[in-house]
């Protein structure tokens, strides 16, 4: 079994090893309806709750500047 470290991430094989609350299970859930486990197994669903968080930071950045914009008049 090949280790490699990407960031925070230590992945074996295709298996994240993720540390993660009661909470953390909970938000998973209530956002993308799997748990940290299914998660960790599959990388197809790992792509796509990343996709999602990525779209979800680019829309909450669109919002912000507006915000910001509008301050500053």
């Amino acid at each position: 079994m090949r280790k490699q470290t990407k960031g925070l991430i230590v992945i074996h094989s295709n298996q994240l090893d993720l540390h993660y609350t009661a909470d953390m299970e909970k938000a998973m859930h209530h956002s993308h309806g799997m748990g940290y486990a299914e998660y960790a197994l599959h990388h197809e669903k790992r792509i796509s709750v990343e996709k999602n968080r990525e779209e979800d930071y680019r829309k909450s950045q669109l919002i912000y500047a507006e915000v910001e914009r509008k301050m500053k008049k």
